[in-house]
């Protein structure tokens, strides 16, 4: 008998990822234990939120543990940077989880009902060139 999220494809890649952390974490002490207790965390949040909103019988009550969900992915994402830059994990590898990452926090944002841009001020992020725009229209512009 399986329960519901453990059906969920969004699930299983996470629990997949939760194992990979597991095996990283074996690897990480002295300076890094701090990012490894965090990313042991926000890890293990991701698939324990998918199940428990999976459970939830109203929408808004389910989106709000997908959208933790989502956060924790995100979190772990900067966990990795933390970690490639104190030498702690390789940047080919993190990049290759991050991938995963991307496509869990894709799943979950279209399961929570909002879409997946990284935006500011209402423009995206890369519009306009290398600039950034201070003032918050529609426009492209970097003065």
């Amino acid at each position: 008998m399986a329960f519901g999220h453990e059906k969920l494809d969004v699930y299983r890649l996470s629990i997949g990822y939760v194992a990979w952390v597991y095996e990283q974490s074996y690897n990480l002490s002295g300076v890094h234990r701090p990012a490894r207790d965090q990313w042991l965390r926000a890890s293990q949040s991701i698939p324990l939120n998918i199940a428990e909103g999976n459970g939830k019988t109203t929408e808004p009550d389910r989106r709000r543990f997908y959208e933790i969900a989502r956060g924790s992915a995100l979190e772990c994402a900067a966990i990795q940077d933390v970690l490639v830059v104190g030498a702690a994990l390789s940047r080919e590898r993190s990049r290759e989880k991050k991938g995963e990452l991307d496509r869990m926090v894709a799943m979950l944002s279209k399961m929570g009902g909002r879409g997946y841009t990284v935006q500011e001020c209402g423009t995206e992020y890369g519009v306009g060139g290398s600039g950034f725009d201070t003032d918050c229209d529609p426009d492209t512009d970097t003065d």
